[in-house]
């Protein structure tokens, strides 16, 4: 562990479990801590400077997440996606994905939708001359809001169940082929498929959008 840069690099004394949750995610999908990694309790409490009972309830959210798995005896180590790993949570978002856009065709006040969610392509197109991690979240923040503007809470709480593995695919991947996966021009075509109101042609294109997503991926 030596060598760590922050966000590993110790923590205010306020709300420390959310603190070392959220270094602890960064860490993991900087690929600061790598997938393989084992998680050794003593040295990481050590370095975020908290006790191992607040780190094991970060650990254990980040486990829920799928970001972190547990080996024989218990033992965790950062999650390791294979090919097949990334095509099943493609598959899995492209269901609860097509239900959003299925249902976002149906609603009675579409235009406020179609308004939102042009809102965040804007948000991503700002975010192309970021960071990686800038572009990542705007993408990530497009397919949120589309799922949060259906109304569907226990569709939203699904969907951001699988965050966490969405970004290690994209670690898995490399830098290049993420970036690939979050082309403005892509997401425009949802957006203008959920406007015609062709509930079928949204679920098409949503469906397309993640198949060629996972393709990319594991190529």
């Amino acid at each position: 562990m030596a060598g760590a840069t922050a966000p590993l690099l110790g923590l205010q004394k306020k709300s420390l479990r959310e603190q070392a949750l959220s270094a602890l995610r960064t860490a993991i999908t900087s690929g600061e801590l790598e997938p393989g990694r084992h998680l050794v309790e003593t040295e990481l409490s050590e370095m975020l400077q908290i006790s191992r009972g607040t780190l094991r309830e970060a650990l254990r959210q980040l486990e829920q997440e799928g970001l972190v798995s547990a080996g024989p005896r218990g033992r965790l180590s950062v999650r390791h996606l294979d090919a097949k790993e990334i095509r099943d949570i493609y598959s899995v978002r492209a269901a609860l994905e097509s239900l959003a856009a299925r249902t976002l065709c149906e609603l009675p006040d579409r235009q406020k939708v179609i308004t939102s969610l042009r809102a965040a392509i804007d948000a991503m197109a700002a975010a192309t001359e970021g960071s990686l991690e800038e572009r990542i979240e705007s993408d990530l923040e497009f397919h949120r809001t589309m799922c949060r503007l259906t109304g569907n809470e226990t569709l939203l709480h699904s969907w951001e169940s699988l965050e966490g593995s969405i970004r290690m695919s994209i670690m898995f991947a490399g830098q290049e082929k993420g970036v690939r996966n979050m082309s403005v021009e892509r997401h425009h075509d949802i957006v203008a498929a959920i406007e015609t109101g062709d509930a079928t042609l949204a679920r098409d294109t949503i469906r397309e959008h993640m198949d060629s997503a996972a393709a990319v991926l594991v190529a």
